[in-house]
C-alpha cells in the first residue's frame, strides 16, 4: 500500500512509524509551541477549568492559582517526553518497545489507541453540541459531521497539515479565549470578587489533580510532533521548552476563563453562562471554540493510527507499513469514531467517556517507567533499529522488570481513585479527590530505578542507537 511520488509531493506525509531521516528534520520550535497552544484552544478546556469552582468549591482567585500551578506541573512530564523525539526520531509508542520489549509494549499500545478512539469519539460529540447550542436548528448528528469534516484533512495529510491547523487555531481560538477574558472583565469583573467559594485543601488538590492530568494525558502522543526536529541537544531543549510554554499557556489562559465563568454561573451550565456575558460577541466566539475541538480530534486520529500500525508491525516485522497504511488506519479509526459518536446513546458516551478517564491509571506507571528508563537509567541511548526487529532486538520480547512495575503501579492507584465508575476507599476518605496519579508517579518512578539497576538495565555501553556515535550519557532538554 505505497502512495505515489506525486501524492507525497502534494504534501501528503511520508513518514510513518519509522526513524525520520536526519535530512528530513524539518521541525521548527514555533511550530511545536503553536501545535499545542492551538490544540488546547477549545470549549473543553474552559469547562475543565470551571471545575475549580463549580464542583471544587474554590474562589476565583484560589482556583485560578490551583489550575495554574497543575497546569505548570503536569507539563513537565509531558514536555520530558517530547524532548525524546529528536533524539529518537520514532513516535512515542514505538520507543515504548525499548522500556518494555516488543511483545511487552503491545498492550499499553492497544489501550493507548482504545483512548485515542475513545476520546476522538468523544469530542466528536462535543464539538457538534457546541455547533447546535449556536444553532438549535442544526440538530446533533449534522453537527457532529460538520466537525468530522473538518477533522479529515489533517488526518489524512498529516503532519504538515495539523501544524498548519494548529497555527490557524492559535490565531483565531487563541483570539476569541483573550477576547471572552477582556469581556467578561469589563462586564462583570466586579462581581468576581464576590463569588462565593472557599480555599478547602480537598477543593484545592481536585483543582490541581485534574488540570496536571489533563497535561499528562498528552504523554502517549506527544513525541509523534516532536520526531522531525533536529537530532542533537539543541533540539531536544527547544522541543522541551517549546512544548512545555506552548501547552501550559494553551491550557493556563482557557481555563483562567473557565475558573472565573464557573464562579459567576451560580450553578447555571458553563456555556450559557458564558454566552449571556458575551453578548453579540457569543456566536461568533462559541463556533471557533466549538470548531477548534476538530484540531485536537485530528491529533487524537493521527496518534491512533501510528500506535496502530506499531501494533501490527510487532506481529508483521517484515512488512513495511508506508503513507498508504497511514491513511488507511486513519480512515479506519476516523469511521469508528464517528460511528461511536453518531449511534450511540447519550448515557453510553458519558458512561464511556468515565471509562476513558479510569484509563488513566495505566498512563501515569507507563509515563514514569518511561521516562526513568530514558532519562535515568539508559540516559537517551537507545538502539532504534532494535525498535523493529521481529525479537525486539536487544530489547527482547518482554522486559520483566517494566512490566513488574507497571503492574505495580496500577495497583497501588486503586484505593485512590475517584470517578463516577469506581471511587477508591482512600478517595472517598478525602472527599473524593483523585490523587491516584501522584501516588502512581511516587511508587512507581522509584521502584523502576530500583529493579533496573538490579537487572543491569543500565550498562549501554556499545550501544549505536543511529548507525553512527553512541548517544552520550545525560542528552535531555
Amino acid at each position: 500500500m505505497a502512495l505515489t511520488t506525486e501524492g507525497a509531493a502534494a504534501g501528503i506525509e511520508t513518514g510513518t512509524i519509522y526513524r525520520i531521516p536526519h535530512a528530513q528534520r524539518h521541525g521548527r520550535s514555533r511550530d511545536l509551541f503553536t501545535v499545542w497552544f492551538g490544540s488546547n484552544m477549545m470549549m473543553l478546556t474552559v469547562v475543565t477549568g470551571a471545575l475549580a469552582t463549580t464542583v471544587f468549591h474554590l474562589s476565583p482567585l484560589v482556583g485560578l492559582l490551583a489550575v495554574v500551578v497543575g497546569n505548570l506541573v503536569g507539563a513537565v512530564f509531558m514536555a520530558l517526553h517530547a524532548a525524546q523525539g529528536p533524539g529518537l526520531g520514532v513516535p512515542q509508542m514505538v520507543q515504548t518497545r525499548g522500556q518494555f520489549g516488543s511483545l511487552g509494549a503491545v498492550p499499553v499500545t492497544v489501550l493507548m489507541v482504545v483512548m485515542y478512539v475513545g476520546f476522538a469519539a468523544s469530542n466528536l460529540v462535543l464539538g457538534g453540541e457546541g455547533l447546535q447550542s449556536m444553532a438549535p436548528g442544526l440538530g446533533r448528528m449534522p453537527g457532529i459531521l460538520i466537525i468530522a469534516a473538518l477533522v479529515v484533512p489533517p488526518v489524512i495529510w498529516g503532519y504538515r497539515l495539523i501544524h498548519a491547523a494548529t497555527r490557524m487555531m492559535t490565531v483565531l481560538c487563541g483570539g476569541a479565549v483573550l477576547l471572552s477574558l477582556l469581556w467578561v472583565g469589563v462586564r462583570a469583573g466586579g462581581m468576581v470578587g464576590r463569588t462565593s467559594g472557599g480555599a478547602s485543601v480537598t477543593g484545592i488538590l481536585g483543582a490541581f489533580s485534574v488540570s496536571a492530568l489533563w497535561q499528562i494525558a498528552y504523554a502517549p502522543y506527544v513525541s509523534d510532533y516532536s520526531r522531525y526536529m533536529p537530532a542533537d541537544e539543541r533540539g531536544m531543549r527547544m522541543a522541551f521548552h517549546a512544548t512545555y510554554w506552548g501547552t501550559v499557556l494553551g491550557s493556563a489562559l482557557p481555563m483562567a476563563l473557565g475558573v472565573v465563568l464557573g464562579g459567576l454561573a451560580h450553578g447555571a451550565p458553563v456555556v450559557a453562562t458564558m454566552s449571556g456575558l458575551l453578548g453579540p460577541a457569543a456566536m461568533p466566539v462559541m463556533v471557533i471554540l466549538s470548531v477548534g475541538i476538530a484540531v485536537t480530534d485530528a491529533m487524537n486520529v493521527y496518534c491512533g493510527t501510528l500506535s496502530s500500525l506499531t501494533v501490527l508491525q510487532t506481529f508483521w516485522p517484515h512488512a513495511r507499513f508506508g503513507p498508504g497504511w497511514r491513511v488507511g488506519m486513519a480512515v479506519v479509526l476516523m469511521v469508528a469514531a464517528l460511528l461511536m459518536a453518531l449511534f450511540f446513546a447519550g448515557s453510553f458516551m458519558e458512561s464511556y467517556t468515565e471509562f476513558l478517564n479510569l484509563l488513566m491509571a495505566v498512563l501515569v506507571p507507563w509515563t514514569a517507567i518511561n521516562l526513568v528508563d530514558y532519562y535515568l537509567v539508559r540516559h537517551g541511548a537507545y538502539d532504534v533499529d532494535s525498535f523493529f526487529q521481529a525479537d525486539g532486538g536487544i530489547y527482547g520480547y518482554v522486559n520483566g522488570p517494566a512490566m513488574i512495575c507497571y503492574a505495580v503501579g496500577i495497583a497501588v492507584q486503586v484505593p485512590f481513585l475517584s470517578n463516577a465508575l469506581y471511587t477508591g476507599p482512600l478517595a472517598r476518605a478525602m472527599g473524593g479527590i483523585d490523587l491516584s496519579w501522584l501516588v502512581g508517579l511516587a511508587v512507581t518512578a522509584p521502584l523502576y530505578l530500583w529493579m533496573a539497576a538490579r537487572a543491569g538495565l543500565n550498562d549501554v555501553s556499545g550501544v549505536v542507537p543511529d548507525g553512527g556515535a553512541p548517544v552520550a550519557a545525560g542528552n535531555g532538554p
